[in-house]
């Protein structure tokens, strides 16, 4: 349905951009994004930590990463089920620590694998990539510093954990336009 749907969007843009000079295409084409827009689902990404998680998610067209919310991980589960309720998600993106030299395995990694097979257990139809967080913390504070936050909104463990879902969100659709 949303392969057809994408197809027609296409053949759409093709009219809009041969008869710009009818205005009812124009209508038909807004008409139609506005719809492709409702069927499409959102990229839900996690930046997955002991004591709170950082979510990020996509819009629609899978185009913009947007820092979402920080929930404490023990809410975690009610936080994702009251936002499927409102949202089409149509993946989960789920940070994934691994380390430069392949040694020993992070700490949190047995946390991640928890979590990973609960969230698969319990929305069995929305798929789970996983995509490499490294240094996402460190990244995130220093787009805090490049966006002028001042050290102590720096020292917010819950906005550093938001803006490293976005990086792992963005990571994982720049990854997928290529």
């Amino acid at each position: 349905m949303k392969k057809q749907i994408h197809n027609m969007h296409i053949v759409l843009k093709k009219i809009y951009n041969i008869n710009k000079k009818f205005l009812i295409f124009n209508y038909l084409y807004l008409i139609f994004a506005l719809l492709f827009s409702i069927l499409m689902g959102r990229l839900l990404a996690f930046d997955y930590g002991k004591k709170r998680t950082g979510i990020a998610v996509s819009d629609p067209l899978k185009i913009i990463a947007s820092g979402l919310t920080t929930v404490d991980t023990n809410k975690l589960f009610d936080f994702i089920s009251d936002y499927i309720a409102k949202e089409d998600v149509d993946c989960f993106i789920v940070g994934f620590p691994t380390q430069l030299d392949n040694s020993a395995p992070s700490h949190s990694l047995p946390l991640i694998k928890e979590f990973i097979e609960k969230l698969s257990k319990k929305y069995p139809n929305i798929p789970i990539e996983l995509e490499d967080e490294h240094f996402t913390s460190k990244i995130a504070v220093k787009t805090m510093i490049d966006g002028g936050l001042k050290k102590m909104q720096r020292r917010n463990k819950a906005m550093i954990d938001k803006i490293s879902a976005s990086i792992i969100l963005r990571s994982y659709m720049d990854t997928k336009q290529n």
